[in-house]
């Protein structure tokens, strides 16, 4: 550790504008820059040195995780939750399950503010959680519980009741929650929503992706790998109502088929104050990523119409963004690029000598 006079040293240089002489005279501001270049661990310790670096870092510090703690983590949240009240962005994904329902209930009764929350692979929480984060916690926009196989759709429900700003929200495996009662709640209360992955989530039906689409028009991006259950009807409404969506994961999703590409395909476009296609538009707006992987009744004409609607659909080497593993009969679908390099090859002529 500096003594004092390097201490003094060191932040008259940066300018300061005094000398300090003791670690406890540090600005708040200048010891929030410098806790910004050190991992959380040290942050949670440096909070320890002293009341008032404890009281600036408290007050001062807005984003934390607890990711790097393998052992204790409930008791270590339950014991700084209350003191860091400003926290916009919490992440508490555990790659060994620890977190306990109390110490979500802390989060919840002392960080109001909180907007950001990652909870993921907690799967020994239970529906308490949620329940305390929607009393506690209205303000959160993106949420991670994915692989918190306790939770029911009744408890996410009423969440979403609660923290109707969510913009981003992973339930990937949870495979109790996402059913379609709660994605009619979610698309009723979450009209905002712009993410979501229900991957493998294997009780969603049309009637939850659809309620979806009619409720939440600003979706960007949506995966439904493994959802077995959904039909050409979850993907129409999609392509009806979502004019905004990006990406949509239809790993597996065995029952769809050209009827809801050509639907993608064709899908209107916001021109103005009108709906109506606009070609031009669709290439900035359209579908940019597509994962039908294993949808084996799709056939070339359908998935080619798809790829001459949006040229950001690709399928040449290093800019996959159309999957389409383990569907044989479309191999001869291709990009825009592709077309365009075989015209280049074409229109050469070598000189005669």
């Amino acid at each position: 550790m500096m003594k004092g006079d390097e201490l003094g040293v060191r932040f008259g240089e940066m300018g300061v504008g005094r000398v300090i002489t003791d670690w406890n005279e540090i600005p708040m501001e200048l010891l929030l820059r410098i806790l910004c270049l050190l991992d959380d661990r040290t942050v949670v310790v440096a909070s320890g040195v002293c009341c008032g670096w404890r009281d600036a870092i408290c007050w001062g510090l807005t984003h934390l995780s607890f990711s790097w703690c393998k052992k204790n983590m409930s008791n270590l949240v339950i014991s700084l939750a209350p003191k860091f009240k400003n926290l916009r962005g919490l992440m508490l994904r555990q790659d060994m399950p620890q977190l306990v329902d109390s110490a979500v209930e802390t989060i919840a009764n002392n960080c109001h503010e909180l907007e950001d929350l990652d909870l993921s692979k907690s799967f020994k929480l239970s529906d308490r959680s949620l329940y305390a984060l929607a009393h506690g916690c209205p303000n959160l926009t993106k949420l991670n519980i994915s692989g918190c196989s306790s939770f029911s759709d009744t408890a996410l429900a009423y969440l979403s009741g609660y923290c109707k700003k969510l913009k981003i929200l992973n339930l990937c495996g949870c495979v109790k929650a996402a059913s379609d009662k709660a994605l009619k709640a979610i698309g009723y209360n979450c009209g905002q929503l712009q993410s979501l992955n229900l991957g493998w989530c294997e009780e969603v039906g049309d009637s939850g992706v659809t309620s979806l689409a009619y409720g939440c028009h600003d979706l960007r991006a949506l995966d439904l790998c493994g959802c077995l259950l959904i039909t050409d009807d979850s993907v129409i409404a999609l392509a009806n109502n979502c004019l905004h969506l990006k990406s949509l994961g239809l790993y597996y999703c065995q029952n769809i088929t050209d009827r809801a590409i050509y639907a993608l395909a064709h899908r209107r476009v916001n021109n103005s104050n009108s709906q109506v296609w606009d070609p031009v538009k669709s290439r900035d707006e359209g579908l940019m990523s597509l994962n039908i992987s294993q949808c084996t009744a799709l056939t070339p004409p359908a998935v080619q119409a798809l790829c001459d609607s949006f040229p950001a659909l690709h399928t040449c080497p290093g800019r996959h963004s159309l999957i389409i593993s383990g569907c044989l009969n479309l191999t001869s679908v291709h990009c825009a690029c592709a077309f365009q390099a075989h015209r280049e090859v074409n229109s050469f002529t070598p000189h005669a000598y």
